[in-house]
């Protein structure tokens, strides 16, 4: 591993305590998912009460700005509540991370897991009593959106003690793969659902779905502080060390810019409404925008079904640029494309590089970042993976109403490209970075 920027091996377990090193897969196989990761009974629950919660929160995802809709008809409210949620899910992940450095991990996803499933019961109560205020819902989703501040850093950085290093790669794929399915199975359910059982009911089975969550969680092994760090209570010094942390190592701030500039200039979804409206209205307004939508998670889930070949890749630097370059190139071509299927292609495309590119930060934050820091990493990590798309949204809504929306798309795209080289060719820690 390279040890310019003070990168530790990571784990604490010793190497038998993950099984015997698996034979070379051949074949096929090379290119197929690796599931090693699977076979150490800690990352399977934790990837297990993953999976229920990637389909179970989009239940919540989707009824909430639903309801919200049905009360007020206006869809600036379903706006403000998206606001609502991110701000205290950014200042609470923030904090979380400083939290996940100084406790057992396993007990803050405990308490936060829970809190998240007690909210999911009070969105059913407020939805089976017919409340209809506004105010309730936006304080719920404010809520639950700082439970899950909390609890994400914690989550992510649990991984790179239940894992061995080599194994890192595979399990942020496997991870990753599940959410991306999540974020397309959630909301097809969802709109299944609805007609048939209520929108009350989808609060219900997110509730339900968490306490098997909650469960896994509890089987976990203890997942104590290392180095006598837990003596101490987590505040803004902690938070504020974390950032300087990341100043004095250029690997993990070059990791940050790379997803900043290709979700803040590369991400087009709040296009994908006026796409679907003037360039792909011959397909059919409705079914132009869902495919859009559901392309770039659909490219995402196949890449990291055919994900095998990530876990023998050592130049992790070299894999983050070539992704994020293939992402703005794939955007850049969905732009200029005026057939809605090769649009969709492209997408799908930039998809499956996204999916590479998420696994390899990931890896890095992992890797490079000792594990009394880990969870201060993954927070600032929560906050530029949830802040970047909606920073998008602003910036690609804008250029699209004076440009037309195919420029903005297609210009975006270039820019990213332009941009990473220009960084990568700037600053060579990235690129020399391997384990």
């Amino acid at each position: 591993m390279d040890t310019s920027d003070n990168s530790t091996t990571t784990g604490t377990e010793p190497p038998s305590a993950h099984g015997p090193e698996a034979p070379p897969r051949r074949g096929w196989r090379r290119w197929a998912m690796d599931t090693r990761p699977l076979g150490i009974p800690a990352y399977r629950r934790l990837w297990t009460s993953t999976i229920v919660t990637a389909v179970g929160s989009q239940l919540t995802a989707v009824a909430v700005p639903k309801q919200i809709y049905d009360i007020t008809g206006s869809s600036a409210w379903v706006g403000y509540a998206s606001l609502a949620g991110l701000v205290p899910m950014v200042l609470f992940a923030l904090w979380g991370g400083a939290v996940a450095d100084t406790v057992d991990r396993r007990k803050l996803l405990l308490v936060t897991n829970t809190g998240i499933a007690v909210t999911s019961v009070l969105f059913w109560v407020q939805a089976v009593t017919s409340l209809a205020s506004v105010p309730v819902l936006m304080v719920l989703l404010a809520l639950q959106q700082a439970f899950f501040g909390l609890n994400a850093p914690a989550r992510t950085a649990s991984i790179a003690r239940l894992v061995p290093a080599d194994q890192l790669p595979a399990a942020n794929a496997l991870g990753s793969t599940v959410t991306q399915t999540g974020l397309v199975a959630g909301p097809l359910l969802a709109g299944a659902l609805i007609p048939v059982i209520g929108l009350p009911e989808l609060y219900l089975i997110d509730a339900l779905a968490l306490c098997v969550t909650v469960w896994a969680v509890a089987r976990l092994p203890a997942l104590p502080p290392l180095g006598g760090a837990g003596s101490r209570r987590a505040g803004v010094r902690d938070i504020a060390e974390g950032f300087r942390y990341i100043a004095g190592r250029k690997v993990l701030l070059l990791s940050f810019l790379a997803d900043v500039i290709a979700m803040v200039c590369g991400m087009p979804r709040a296009l994908f409404p006026q796409l679907a409206a003037e360039t792909y209205a011959s397909y059919g307004e409705g079914p132009a925008l869902g495919l859009l939508y559901a392309a770039i998670p659909v490219g995402a889930v196949l890449g990291g079904l055919f994900s095998g070949t990530f876990s023998r890749a050592r130049r992790h630097g070299w894999m983050v640029i070539g992704a994020v370059v293939a992402w703005g190139a794939a955007v850049a071509g969905c732009g200029l494309s005026g057939s809605l299927w090769w649009a969709v292609a492209f997408l799908a495309a930039a998809g499956v590089a996204d999916m590479v590119s998420m696994v390899f930060r990931g890896a890095i934050l992992l890797s490079a970042a000792t594990d009394e820091m880990r969870g201060r990493m993954q927070g600032v990590f929560t906050v530029v993976v949830a802040g970047g798309p909606r920073l998008a949204d602003v910036l690609h809504g804008t250029a699209g109403s004076v440009l037309g929306p195919r420029a903005a798309v297609a210009g975006g795209g270039l820019l990213v490209v332009v941009l990473m080289l220009g960084l990568a060719a700037a600053v060579p820690a990235l690129r020399r970075y391997r384990v």
